[in-house]
């Protein structure tokens, strides 16, 4: 492929593969019902050009068993208080827990990061809902408040400041989307909703390797695309670049290599027709050992691995 093809299908793919930038948002904006959830919540910018010097995150009700992970060079604290009522985690009931998480350090406007912690949503979420996190960026003498929840039916990409969510799936996904071939299991693949015109689309999922010699992923098929390749994508300097993995990708014994937005990742190149959130693909990934196996893509919203990320 010529740089400057390769050029343009990376500007493409970042635009319906990444965030847009002027939100903040979670990785995974999916996450199973009743189940504990790492949550990976990106800070794109400042406030007005300022840098960031506290991350605030609420945690809403229903959403129990909070365990923030502490971050190099923040001061990490957490608020904690009782809940509406007591949920049951693991067979035992739950009554307060973890309310607020505060991380307090610096991070200039021109640089983007994550702050990570881990949750459990109960079943006081049914598949379908979309749980909302409100975040408070503090400045120096400046605030950027992530805190709008959106009414019933009304779009949250209308919203200036919105909070970031998690779209609860439906209770087969995880069931039904791991797969085994030979020594490896193939878990959760999914792809994301393109706009109407794009050429490109992206496949996500982990692959681990419980045996004891290396297979590699050198290719598959997919019914709405010409061909797929496997690719990566990395920053370099301020600049997002993209380009294929030479030789296929290695999945060495006992590893688990997790393909997903900004990193490894499958091209579906030259889409025939928009990839629509709710629909089930089926497709084919290609191993050197194991060869030919059947997946399940889950297509997923636009905006991301669910409906808090944002184009603007």
């Amino acid at each position: 492929m010529i740089p400057s093809r390769l050029g343009a299908l990376a500007a493409v793919f970042v635009a319906v593969s990444t965030p847009a930038l002027a939100h903040v948002s979670f990785e995974n904006g999916q996450a199973n019902p009743n189940s504990t959830y790492k949550a990976t919540l990106r800070i794109p910018h400042g406030c007005a050009g300022k840098p960031t010097l506290k991350v605030r995150v609420r945690i809403p009700e229903g959403v129990v068993a909070v365990k923030p992970m502490p971050k190099a060079g923040w001061k990490l604290e957490t608020a904690k208080g009782a809940y509406v009522k007591a949920y049951q985690v693991n067979g035992e009931a739950v009554s307060e827990g973890v309310t607020d998480i505060v991380w307090t350090g610096s991070l200039d406007d021109a640089y983007y990061d994550e702050f990570v912690f881990q949750a459990r949503f109960t079943d006081a979420y049914q598949p379908g809902a979309t749980v909302y996190f409100p975040v408070v960026q503090e400045c120096d003498a400046a605030t950027e408040e992530w805190t709008q929840v959106p009414a019933a039916g009304e779009d949250p990409h209308s919203l200036k400041s919105p909070a970031p969510g998690i779209r609860i799936a439906g209770t087969a996904t995880a069931a039904t989307q791991n797969v085994k071939a030979g020594a490896l299991t193939l878990a959760q693949p999914w792809s994301r909703a393109t706009p109407g015109g794009a050429k490109v689309g992206g496949g996500y999922l982990s692959i681990t390797n419980a045996g004891t010699a290396s297979d590699r992923l050198v290719g598959g098929s997919f019914p709405l695309a010409s061909k797929v390749e496997v690719h990566e994508m990395r920053m370099e300097g301020d600049v997002m670049r993209m380009k294929p993995v030479e030789g296929g990708l290695e999945i060495k014994p006992g590893a688990t290599v997790e393909l997903k937005p900004g990193g490894l990742h499958l091209m579906f190149m030259d889409l025939k027709e928009p990839l629509k959130e709710g629909q089930t693909i089926k497709g084919t990934l290609v191993f050197e050992k194991a060869g030919a196996v059947e997946v399940e893509y889950s297509v997923r919203g636009m905006g991301g691995a669910g409906s808090s990320e944002h184009k603007h």
